[in-house]
């Protein structure tokens, strides 16, 4: 009788703790939206990446052109020319190749321009929900955006203007 009272009651101060917690949605998505720092590094790395796109695109046009002179010049190559030839398209297709892994790859250009670009920016807005979540007490703020678990939240507990407003951007 004593081990389910003591149960009980845990288990209700367990209930208590939980329904006191506070916590807080933000919509990611629309800040960044509504940041303009985010705009223009995401309008730097499109450019960069259109930049890059057609030098990759001008490589592969280039090994095409090679492949298509190879085929109508065949009858009249040797062997050896045949080879060398071969090799030169090779050569060509794996240059385009490895100028694509170069600038989109895992560890790419693209990547490692994305990180610099935009760290800074998740830090400050990182840190901006930190101080409002400290400053108003929540204990955890989910990204409404990110979470397509959520069905409903009150927009009352949504603090994605209190973080534009905290970073400079009242909307």
């Amino acid at each position: 009788m004593k081990k389910t009272l003591a149960l009980i009651a845990i288990m209700f101060g367990f209930a208590l703790t939980a329904a006191a917690q506070k916590y807080a949605l933000v919509d990611m998505e629309y800040i960044l939206k509504n940041y303009p720092q985010y705009e223009m590094a995401n309008e730097q790395l499109n450019q960069l990446s259109q930049r890059w796109q057609r030098e990759v695109e001008a490589k592969n046009a280039e090994a095409d052109k090679l492949y298509k002179n190879y085929q109508s010049e065949l009858v009249f190559m040797t062997d050896e020319q045949k080879k060398a030839k071969e090799q030169e398209i090779v050569n060509a297709e794996k240059a385009a190749t490895d100028l694509k892994y170069k600038y989109f790859g895992p560890e790419g250009e693209l990547y490692n321009k994305r990180q610099t670009l935009m760290e800074p920016i998740q830090d400050e807005i990182y840190n901006a929900i930190k101080k409002i979540a400290e400053e108003k007490g929540y204990q955890t703020v989910f990204d409404r955006a990110s979470s397509a678990n959520i069905i409903y939240a009150s927009p009352r507990i949504d603090i994605s203007n209190e973080v534009l407003n905290r970073l400079g951007y009242s909307k």
